[in-house]
């Protein structure tokens, strides 16, 4: 039975996983998602609303919105809950100021029903900033132990520079088919 399975998904092709981008503004959501698309940096300007991208990562494709993470904006997340696959929160590890926000934002995200059964990815980004966060500090500051009863996973990430980004895509790729 498995064989006919796969047999006809391989003839239709996998159904999309839908991944949100969220964050901060300024944390880096935009660089990552076209690093992402493209494999490389594009130019980018802070983003108002949303975008949204088809991205095919090894055997697998992502339909992934990028959502603005200004204040005015953040309210408007709800609306784009359902049906999520996956959340990758992106967190400025040079921005210690707001890190407080960040982690207000991210517990009032995951009470959502609506992302109860979402894989979770944090990206501890701009590690390559001069006095940023580690990823422990990071780690400590959002209060990720308190997940219990989430799939998640924190990993450390220059988007500019493409630096950890594989490693989350690898992970988070095999936690979503490992949940099939």
């Amino acid at each position: 039975m498995g064989g006919l399975l796969s047999y006809f998904k391989g003839l239709f092709g996998a159904r999309e996983m839908r991944i949100l981008i969220l964050g901060l503004d300024g944390a880096g959501k935009t660089t990552i998602l076209y690093r992402l698309q493209v494999g490389e940096v594009v130019t980018t300007i802070p983003t108002i609303g949303f975008n949204v991208e088809q991205v095919q990562y090894k055997n697998l494709k992502f339909q992934v919105w990028d959502l603005g993470g200004q204040t005015s904006i953040r309210p408007y997340w709800r609306c784009y809950y359902s049906n999520t696959d996956a959340i990758i929160y992106v967190v400025d590890s040079a921005d210690k100021e707001r890190i407080g926000i960040s982690k207000d934002e991210l517990f009032h995200m995951l009470r959502e029903e609506e992302l109860q059964d979402a894989i979770l990815v944090v990206l501890a980004n701009k590690q390559d900033m001069a006095g940023c966060m580690s990823v422990a500090e990071v780690h400590q500051a959002l209060g990720l132990d308190a997940l219990k009863n989430r799939t998640f996973q924190i990993f450390k990430t220059s988007a500019t520079k493409g630096e950890g980004l594989d490693q989350a895509m690898d992970w988070l790729s095999n936690a979503l088919q490992s949940r099939k």
